[in-house]
């Protein structure tokens, strides 16, 4: 009798061992960040066959380099925090990891920034609100891979998870703009640039948070 009452169960255990499939591991956060960041140069070329270059015209200031480097090392230490914060068990101290490069950047344009407020009467050559649809237009599929890629995996801090890979997007985004954008700008574009940062990481933050939030599947 009570072997009996056993095949059934026998036959559930063999039927759900037959359908299993085998899972194929993520790859490592380095890797991924490196697929991402693939992504953003392939993008980048494309820019450049279709757009005029503007930035690489003229006098630059001598800080230039300096904030297109931590604009780059921003958007690949941000999206490395952000691959690694979305597997469980990876301790959240990894948000650490872009600060540095975000205070390099940051500082690196504090002298554009006074000479921008010092000589309020310059013009730009170009209207600020090209910088606004462009940072958007880029923003926008590099978010979509992004959040992507992230949804493999299972993070536990949604938010933050997706608000680093808006860090990387907004300093990736601000990198690829500098060969179309004189380098030296005015205080209405530096405000236009923060403002359109900010709000490509609060956008992100919010809405990849939930996207990425497992509990809303």
């Amino acid at each position: 009798m009570s072997e009996i009452q056993l095949r059934p169960h026998d036959r559930l255990v063999d039927d759900l061992v037959a359908r299993l499939e085998p899972v194929r591991p993520l790859p490592s956060p380095g890797r991924r960040a490196l697929v991402w960041a693939g992504a953003v140069l392939a993008l980048g070329l494309g820019l450049l066959a279709v757009l005029e270059l503007e930035g690489l015209r003229g006098p630059h200031p001598a800080e230039a380099p300096l904030v297109l480097f931590g604009a780059v090392l921003t958007a690949l230490s941000a999206a490395y925090a952000a691959f690694a914060t979305s597997v469980p068990g990876r301790p959240a101290r990894w948000a650490l990891l872009p600060l540095a490069p975000a205070a390099l950047w940051i500082g690196a344009s504090g002298p554009g920034c006074l000479r921008a407020l010092a000589g309020p009467g310059l013009e730009a050559p170009h209207a600020p609100h090209g910088c606004f649809i462009f940072l958007l237009g880029v923003s926008l599929p590099l978010s979509v891979l992004l959040v992507l890629m992230l949804r493999r995996a299972c993070p536990l801090r949604p938010n933050l998870t997706a608000a680093l890979g808006g860090l990387a997007v907004a300093a990736a985004a601000a990198a690829l703009l500098a060969p179309f954008h004189p380098l030296e700008t005015t205080a209405v574009d530096l405000m236009v640039h923060g403002a359109t940062v900010l709000g490509v990481i609060g956008l992100n933050g919010l809405a990849g948070g939930r996207l990425l939030d497992r509990s809303r599947r």
